[in-house]
């Protein structure tokens, strides 16, 4: 697959809630995954990130948002997303925002990186 056929199949199985398929279909092995915010801030592996990726499912529901269609130049791409979740242990509600940056190589994502406040 080329850059723009990932981007669009990552934003179809995000928008279904696929993300941990998202993850076994289109990532690379040692994918590096690096959080705005948050400890640890830098993920290697593709395990590593299928765990944060079910910690994540698992702590929050998500109650509503929103993912652009993806903007590509060249190997890489990015996406909005605009995320409300509710905390599945304290009833917590918050809202996200944020831009998630991609970079493919030899047909998988290589790199991933999120933008967003961290305060």
């Amino acid at each position: 697959m080329n850059t723009q056929e990932i981007a669009n199949r990552l934003v179809e199985l995000c928008r279904q809630g696929q993300n941990v398929q998202a993850i076994d279909e289109l990532y690379h092995d040692d994918i590096l995954s690096v959080e705005a915010a948050g400890e640890p801030k830098e993920l290697k592996g593709k395990t590593a990130v299928r765990g944060k990726s079910e910690w994540w499912a698992d702590t929050f529901e998500v109650t509503g948002g929103e993912i652009s269609d993806p903007i590509v130049a060249g190997n890489h791409f990015s996406i909005g997303m605009l995320v409300d979740t509710t905390n599945k242990k304290t009833g917590e509600k918050s809202h996200m925002e944020e831009i998630c940056l991609y970079e493919v190589k030899d047909g998988k994502i290589i790199r991933e990186e999120f933008f967003y406040p961290a305060g």
